[in-house]
């Protein structure tokens, strides 16, 4: 998932406005897991994503939470871009994992192919998307994507 801006830099973590969600909240990546316990830890810094999906899941729900440093810090330096930018009328509404190709421990590279959904506005839409992953200084970071649709 990206979301591109050329505005001024923002505080780092969770933005004003974000939604409440606390630790023991269930996670917005969907896994049956509390936040804290899934992919909070992973915003916080305690542990780094060891799959690219487990990454994937971690950065949808870095946007729910509107998470800009998290964002930024497991984006790939070459692609990375200055700040993040979260459209305050929209409100992601869930993610589906539709493909996952290697990402494992065991390797390099992989994939992950999604559908996200939010509203805009209170319109319901959805974001498909495949996106890339690499490990970058023995993290797994994003890398780009290809849009679906």
């Amino acid at each position: 998932m990206s979301r591109r801006t050329s505005r001024p830099r923002r505080p780092a973590g969770p933005q004003p406005g974000s939604p409440r969600i606390t630790p023991e909240a269930p996670c917005p990546c969907g896994l049956q897991a509390a936040y804290g316990e899934c992919c909070g830890r992973f915003h916080a810094g305690a542990a780094a994503a060891p799959t690219c999906e487990a990454l994937m899941r971690s950065r949808y729900s870095a946007f729910v939470v509107r998470d800009a440093a998290y964002l930024l810090r497991t984006w790939h330096p070459e692609t990375r871009p200055p700040s993040v930018d979260f459209d305050p009328a929209m409100r992601w509404t869930g993610l589906e994992i539709l493909d996952t190709t290697e990402g494992s421990a065991f390797h390099t590279t992989g994939t992950v192919t999604f559908r996200a959904h939010y509203t805009d506005d209170g319109r319901p839409d959805a974001l498909h998307e495949k996106s890339r992953f690499v490990r970058h200084e023995g993290a797994w970071v994003y890398a780009s994507a290809v849009f679906i649709d």
